[in-house]
């Protein structure tokens, strides 16, 4: 399989996007934002509100600093916005715990407030340069592809597609990191969800997929995300009037913004519940 890294390497050295998260001059602190913010949300939205939240809290230091309600205004509509809930506690336990530095220990990453396997897994490779198998969903797709003849991963992350990646992982710890994010990029760019460009592709000749004829996904249904009417639509509007708001937001406000009570106030005991509102006496705000 090491056959697969020349072709992608060199792919990458000449196609890689120039993404601040990238760069010699990123801190282990800025890629844990990116990944954080990365989550479920494309690179063109995210890149706008990454150049605000860094030039505002360079450090994990100065997001602790501020309240809450301060880090869940600044996401904007990046949406999730409990991302950004858990990526104060991450700065807050970053500060207290780890004497405001991003630690380089797998298990101390994992113990940070909304760091999984994956975020603790890139934070390593791609701040630390280590060895780290990074499956996002860009990659579980390539490997699907490449090495397993499929045209899209099982819904979730299996032993096999582990054991591969780790596998096809070169010994070098540098080389393994580039080319994670190498795998990462030729993803989001090329081997795409819906239009993969196989002609532009570096793995081509190889790919397992392509040479058994493209066959058809046959797993399990690949359920597209609604939006229209749900209640993420209905969270979505009720934190946007809030966050533009100077203070609280009264019930008319919100009965402006979604007219459908049942709707509206269960979302907003959800809302109150995942900590990104707050009742006051006047209606709703952001938490202090």
């Amino acid at each position: 399989m090491s056959e697969l890294h020349t072709p992608v390497l060199r792919w990458y050295d000449a196609h890689a996007r120039d993404l601040p998260w990238r760069r010699t001059s990123a801190t282990p602190w800025g890629v844990l934002v990116s990944e954080f913010m990365l989550q479920q949300t494309p690179v063109a939205r995210v890149l706008p509100v990454y150049d605000a939240w860094l030039a505002r809290w360079p450090r994990p230091v100065d997001l602790a600093a501020e309240p809450v309600g301060e880090a869940i205004r600044a996401w904007g509509r990046l949406g999730y916005p409990r991302r950004a809930t858990r990526l104060h506690a991450a700065a807050a336990a970053i500060t207290h715990e780890h004497a405001g530095e991003v630690p380089d220990d797998y298990d101390r990453l994992r113990a940070l407030p909304g760091v999984g396997d994956y975020t603790a897994s890139a934070v390593l490779a791609f701040a630390f340069g280590r060895r780290r198998a990074v499956l996002d969903t860009n990659v579980r797709r390539v490997l699907a592809r490449a090495v397993g003849g499929s045209e899209f991963p099982p819904a979730a992350v299996t032993a096999a597609e582990k054991a591969v990646a780790l596998a096809l992982l070169p010994d070098d710890e540098p080389k393994a990191a580039t080319w994670s994010v190498a795998l990462m990029e030729l993803g989001a760019l090329v081997c795409t969800s819906n239009a993969p460009d196989c002609n532009e592709c570096p793995l081509r000749d190889s790919c397992a997929w392509r040479c058994a004829g493209h066959p058809a996904y046959d797993g399990p249904p690949r359920r597209g995300q609604a939006w229209a009417g749900t209640d993420r639509q209905c969270r979505g509007r009720l934190m946007a009037l809030a966050r533009e708001a100077s203070g609280a937001v009264s019930a008319r406000g919100l009965e402006r913004v979604w007219p459908e009570a049942g709707q509206r106030e269960r979302c907003l005991d959800s809302l109150v519940r995942d900590g990104l509102l707050v009742r006051v006496e006047r209606g709703y705000a952001l938490p202090a």
